[in-house]
This record gives structure tokens, C-alpha cells and sequence, in this order.
């Protein structure tokens, strides 16, 4: 078995796994600020599957996210409280995707390529969040990943794959026909 293979294996289950090192782990995340830059990720098999690389120019960040979904806010005005509609109300992004928009908006300079998820407790989920410098000198000489340094904010455009799963634009599944835009646009 190979080293990433072995590392995919043991994030099937990483409770089971990890054992202690989990624990200590979401304990230290937890007091961590809610946006944290890392130096390397912590699913190594899972960042180079989505495009990472260990050079100069790649910015990793590690975010945490509130689980569950979200309370609208109370109406001014008299209405039945019924209509209002306050609970279970699930908003049209999925977690990872807020994440990831979290992170843009906090660093301004960079682009989101991919994100993936790391851990949950009862109260957070974790997302480590793989970004780009487009304006870094060895990321516009590679040819693999240079086509980022045109495009702008692509993650609040819904272009990033947790973007385009909500936005219904991943697989062949049932209602894919009707999604837009048409699969010729595509």
C-alpha cells in the first residue's frame, strides 16, 4: 500500500485511527482563531488530489464553521409567527462553500482553487481551504495553474466545486437535465 493510499485509508475513519492525536487536535482547533493560516495540510492525500502544491505562491487555511443551519432574522412588523419562518430555514450554500467565501473575503488577494473537509465536533465543522496567489511570479510561469490568474473571485461567482455542487452543476444525477445553464452552454 502506498503512502497516500495509507492516508486515505486512515481518514475513512480518523476517530478509530488517530485515536489521541484526534482529540488533542480538535481540542488546540477549537481555541485557534476562526480563520487560521497553516503551513501544511493535514490531509496530504486529499490537498494534492485537489491541485496543491508544496511551492511558492500555494496559501493553505484552515476555517471553522458553525454546523447546523441558520436562524432568519426576526421580522419588525406584527406576522403570524408561523409564517415567519425563523427555524429550519437552510440557506442555498452548503457549508463548505460559506468556508470558503469566509476565507476569500478575509484574504482579499488571493483565489480559492479548492477546499476540503478536516473534522467535526458537536459545535464546528473544519475546512482547510487551498488558495492561490495570482499575481506570485511562479504561478504565472506554471502553465498548470496559471488559467487562475485571469479570472476574478471566482468562489463568489459559484465556480469552485462546493460552488458548483450547490448551484446543481456536478454529475449526471436525477434533475441534472433540467439545471442551468443547458448542458451545451456548459
Amino acid at each position: 500500500m502506498g503512502m497516500y493510499k495509507r492516508i486515505r485509508e486512515i481518514w475513512k475513519r480518523p476517530k478509530e485511527n488517530l485515536g489521541g492525536l484526534w482529540k488533542e487536535r480538535l481540542i488546540a482547533w477549537r481555541k485557534e482563531n476562526v480563520i487560521e493560516k497553516i503551513e501544511k495540510p493535514t490531509r496530504l492525500d486529499r490537498a494534492r488530489n485537489l491541485g496543491y502544491k508544496a511551492k511558492q505562491g500555494y496559501v493553505l487555511v484552515r476555517v471553522k464553521i458553525k454546523r447546523g443551519g441558520r436562524k432568519r432574522p426576526k421580522t419588525a412588523k406584527g406576522r403570524k409567527p408561523k409564517k415567519a419562518g425563523s427555524v429550519k430555514f437552510s440557506p442555498g450554500k452548503s457549508l463548505k462553500w460559506i468556508a470558503e467565501e469566509r476565507t476569500a473575503r478575509k484574504f482579499s488577494n488571493l483565489e480559492v482553487l479548492n477546499s476540503y473537509y478536516v473534522a467535526e465536533d458537536g459545535i464546528h465543522k473544519w475546512y482547510e481551504v487551498i488558495m492561490v496567489d495570482p499575481h506570485h511570479p511562479v504561478i504565472k510561469k506554471d502553465r498548470k495553474i496559471n488559467w487562475i490568474c485571469e479570472g476574478r473571485r471566482r468562489v463568489f461567482r459559484g465556480k469552485t466545486s462546493a460552488g458548483r455542487k450547490s448551484r446543481g452543476m456536478r454529475g449526471k444525477g436525477k434533475g441534472f437535465e433540467k439545471a442551468r445553464p443547458s448542458v451545451r452552454k456548459r
